[in-house]
């Protein structure tokens, strides 16, 4: 294929021509499009239990490590394969064949960088198996933030990457990834046994990953939200608080039926805690934003409003370890808002998946709503089409110190971020001419920045631009930078969403149309002109100092998957509110007055309706409730019944009632008829 061509020619000029056998993956590629789907296998140097072996017995062994981690992979290179699976543990959490197939190509870099040394990186590849369904883990998904969830769709792969000269080995290279599966978001968790664990095994083998893994089976508790959790780790002891969900109205039940096993986990292993080394993290999640977007922090409203509308984005830069950490700081952007576009904080030619990302965008369709994160330097003419594209210097630091020693020279910060000086300087920062007004004919290899010609709705705040400016030159720490630059966003995003969620607490129906004998109401539909209507005179100007079209954000906004996520979450909650409610109203309703002109059958017609919203009253409550409301219990307009979850009910004493209502209703029917229909 022609692609493939331009791939190995963009490929050919590797300064290291060991780190990548570029050939060797292609030519590999092209061999497994022809095989037969029984002889994919020969993929992986490791033997494959049979299915007989993997019966639920087995994997229930691992019930307590299969919450944190699928599993441990090593991933080396044969010489004869190229990339090739070498170990898996437990042996029963094998990948299937596409799976190992992405695992193996995504493990080593792939740019014409060599990474020489140690190099550490993260990727999101597609599951194609799901996790079995069990109360613990729905649970969890429902108490946690949204960006914390267990992933039942894709697998997260936090990767150890080891390259060094050996001239013991046939060329001369030792070349070796450690590589910790996962469906959990929990970067600085992982990142960290990443470094405990990874050369540890370099040294010592396989019986590191053993050990490990009996431990962390043995001696961590479930995932538990709001708690203070220990995970003791040859020799190191992680203490860890996964966050509540805001609007988790229903977590206090879960938290209090914890809260015994949670006080016998820390007993049971207290005495082992005390002898380890103790690494507290902060957020388990929450990564380094400073790191990226101070490369980018001229441009990062931009940004924000291209991630909050789920624009296509493709980063492209010289190491995974970059691309992916950037790529992770644009979702970053609008946290807590959950980001519901695809993204690849790593992304490869060989991935399963390439095609279905990469196609011919001039087509009406047009690029998928994603962000990818690449360092092949193809990607650049593949995507040339893509509508944005960020592009990563070779040295960050290098650039950092110019962006620097730019401003420290300028006579006046505020003018300088107006009025350079320097051409070359503002391109440097900016990528090139303003910015955000970039054409597609002036973009050329040694380029860099924020390459689009989007022009923003809303007026940059430069304030912050100041502010971290300000930290830059008096060598402010870097954690004090990023908390600077987190809650500036934060607030950015809450003044923007704190409308929607003004405008959904008003589809809630008025608490006099909820009828303990008829259905319950539905939420009102959202229309995007009613809405918008309430914006001129309660936007986020409101609670925002950033001036700009903000209507005209909020109708691009409305087309984007992220709105449609938010609103479907927020909309199950706001129905799930209304069935609590008719509920209560059911529960406080004089049933036995209603009954005394009613027929036999529509006192069994009231039983079983009670037994039905019994039921699925707790169906709900063990799911819990997934939306995402950043306004207080008694912020809403008023009009609703119980807006925004304020009409959440407590559980047990609802339950009781409507239990002592059914029997009520039982005893009004003669014996002979309970026992015709069951009751």
């Amino acid at each position: 294929m022609n692609t493939e061509r331009q791939f190995k020619e963009s490929t050919s000029d590797h300064r290291h021509p060991p780190a990548m056998a570029t050939t060797t993956v292609t030519a590999r590629l092209n061999a497994r499009e022809k095989q037969p789907a029984e002889d994919l296998e020969s993929n992986s140097n490791i033997n494959k239990p049979n299915s007989s072996s993997l019966n639920d017995n087995a994997t229930n062994d691992w019930i307590h490590f299969s919450q944190w981690i699928h599993c441990f992979c090593v991933v080396t290179f044969d010489l004869n394969l190229g990339q090739a699976l070498e170990h898996v543990y437990p042996p029963q959490f094998v990948p299937s064949d596409q799976e190992v197939s992405n695992i193996c190509y995504m493990a080593f870099p792939d740019s014409n960088s060599g990474c020489m040394g140690d190099t550490k990186f993260h990727m999101r590849l597609r599951a194609l198996s799901k996790p079995r369904a069990y109360a613990p883990m729905t649970q969890y998904n429902g108490d946690c933030a949204p960006s914390m969830r267990q992933d039942a769709s894709h697998f997260w792969g936090f990767v150890y990457f080891r390259q060094k000269r050996d001239a013991d080995l046939p060329r001369g290279y030792f070349q070796k990834s450690f590589i910790i599966i996962t469906r959990l978001p929990f970067f600085n968790l992982y990142y960290d046994m990443l470094s405990q664990l990874a050369p540890r095994y370099f040294d010592e083998g396989m019986d590191v990953i053993m050990r490990a893994s009996e431990q962390i089976n043995s001696h961590w508790p479930g995932l538990r939200v709001g708690q203070m959790l220990n995970l003791p780790l040859l020799g190191y002891n992680y203490q860890i608080t996964i966050p509540r969900a805001q609007s988790s109205s229903r977590g206090s039940k879960s938290a209090s039926l914890s809260h015994i096993e949670q006080q016998s986990n820390n007993k049971s292993s207290s005495a082992e805690v005390v002898t380890m080394m103790t690494i507290i993290l902060p957020s388990v999640n929450e990564i380094d934003l400073f790191r990226s977007l101070s490369m980018v922090l001229e441009q990062i409203y931009t940004l924000w409003e291209l991630v909050i509308t789920a624009e296509p984005i493709v980063v492209v830069a010289t190491s995974p370890s970059d691309c992916s950490h950037m790529v992770q700081s644009l979702l970053a952007l609008i946290a807590p808002l959950e980001y519901c576009a695809e993204a690849r904080p790593y992304f490869t030619i060989h991935d399963s998946e390439f095609r279905e990302f990469t196609h011919d965008c001039s087509n009406k369709t047009g690029p998928p709503a994603c962000i990818l994160g690449v360092t092949n330097p193809f990607f650049i003419k593949l995507l040339k089409d893509w509508p944005h594209m960020l592009r990563l210097v070779d040295n960050q630091q290098q650039l950092l110190q110019l962006q620097f020693q730019f401003h420290k020279n300028s006579r006046n910060a505020s003018s300088s971020l107006m009025k350079p000086t320097s051409t070359s300087a503002h391109n440097i920062l900016n990528g090139g001419g303003g910015g955000s007004e970039i054409t597609s004919s002036s973009t050329s290899a040694s380029t860099s920045g924020l390459l689009t010609k989007y022009k923003p709705y809303l007026k940059k705040d430069k304030t912050l631009i100041k502010k971290v400016l300000l930290g830059m030159k008096t060598k402010r720490p870097e954690h004090v930078q990023t908390a600077l630059i987190r809650r500036h966003l934060l607030e950015l995003t809450q003044s923007f969403m704190i409308p929607l969620e003004r405008y959904m607490a008003t589809l809630m129906p008025l608490q006099k149309d909820i009828s303990p004998f008829k259905s319950a109401p539905n939420a009102s539909s959202f229309k995007l002109d009613d809405f918008l209507a309430t914006v001129e005179l309660a936007g986020p100007q409101l609670t925002s100092p950033v001036k700009g079209d903000w209507k005209g954000l909020y109708r691009r906004f409305f087309r984007s998957p992220n709105f449609r996520g938010w609103y479907e979450s927020r909309h199950r909650e706001l129905q799930l509110t209304l069935q609590d409610l008719q509920l209560q109203a059911l529960s406080e309703a004089n049933l036995e007055h209603w009954a005394h002109d009613k027929q036999e059958v529509e006192i069994i017609d009231m039983i079983l309706k009670l037994k039905q919203k019994l039921n699925l009253y707790s169906d709900n409550n063990a799911e819990g409730i997934e939306g995402i409301s950043w306004l207080s219990t008694g912020n809403g307009s008023g009009a609703g019944a119980g807006a925004g979850g304020g009409g959440a009910l407590s559980g047990n004493s609802t339950q009781q009632q409507i239990r002592a209502q059914i029997e009520c209703m039982k005893s009004l029917l003669p014996p002979d008829l309970k026992n015709v229909v069951n009751l």
